[in-house]
């Protein structure tokens, strides 16, 4: 007897090390993989439907926005929703210019320039930026400018929830942020700078109070100082099932610079075309 439960007590002590050593062998998540399954997820996509919280430091205090969304990406088609404000636009449609149905005076639909003054304002980014396309391009830049000390910029914290949805959380972290001065080229915009150096032009122009605007003309030879990166710290919230951010917050050296927070996410929803057109019937075009 004594033999009996000595074998069935081995047994189960090698079946407790056995499964031991698989779960120690389980693969750990790391920042690496976790940001490229996002990039990769993101290009993938087709449709999003979901609700924008967002907050974006302006010239008086920071704005806050709320929107809802639907959005197709191959061809670009996106129809927003904002506190009685209608928007659509459709690659191709249009003139490309976004049809708009305000909620104030004058009340009748209006044809405005996506990237014209009306539109942008104090704005960080414009129609051709919604969804989660620029960031991922912003965040992928990052990853392999600095792929050989990668760890050293970005970092996993662990699984939470955030916006009702169970997430990686990852930091990047650039402790060399500063600012430095640029040399404009010929034909060069601070909308053109911005995206050939992958930082923000909102930033340039807090950077460089002589320029009033996103349509300031610049000057070839003219020296702007510009950050020498999107941002000092972000923090990025990414959905476990589908790979995609939910909540960015980034920082400069000021503080918060700008905070995008995704809910409701439906992912490749059902969405049909007659919805990204103005007689749609449940819109008040």
């Amino acid at each position: 007897m004594f033999k009996v439960r000595r074998h069935i007590f081995s047994s189960l002590f090698l079946c407790f090390l056995l499964s031991g050593s698989l779960f120690a062998q389980k693969p750990v998540a790391n920042a690496k993989e976790i940001i490229f399954k996002m990039v990769k997820s993101i290009n993938e996509l087709e449709r999003l439907k979901y609700s924008l919280k967002i907050v974006e430091r302006g010239k008086k205090g920071y704005n806050h926005y709320e929107s809802s969304v639907k959005l197709c990406r191959k061809p670009r088609k996106i129809y927003l929703y904002i506190k009685g404000i209608e928007l659509l636009w459709v690659a191709g449609w249009n003139n490309n210019k976004a049809y708009v149905k305000p909620n104030t005076f004058p009340y009748v639909n209006l044809s405005l320039d996506p990237l014209g003054y009306l539109m942008r304002q104090d704005q960080h980014h414009t129609l051709n930026e919604m969804g989660v396309d620029y960031f991922a391009s912003i965040i992928e830049y990052i990853a392999l400018k600095n792929i050989n000390n990668f760890d050293t910029y970005f970092k996993f914290e662990g699984e939470v929830r955030i916006n009702n949805r169970p997430c990686y959380k990852i930091i990047i972290d650039n402790k060399d942020f500063a600012y430095e001065n640029y040399t404009v080229g010929e034909n060069e915009s601070i909308t053109s700078i911005a995206r050939k150096l992958h930082i923000s032009e909102y930033m340039i122009l807090e950077v460089n109070p002589k320029l009033n605007d996103y349509f300031h003309i610049l000057k070839k030879g003219q020296v702007l100082k510009v950050p020498n990166a999107y941002a000092k710290h972000v923090t990025l919230y990414i959905d476990q099932l589908y790979f995609l951010p939910i909540s960015i917050k980034i920082l400069d050296d000021k503080g918060l610079f700008e905070q995008y927070d995704y809910h409701f996410l439906q992912v490749n929803p059902k969405i049909d075309d007659a919805e990204f057109t103005k007689d749609y019937k449940d819109y008040k075009f």
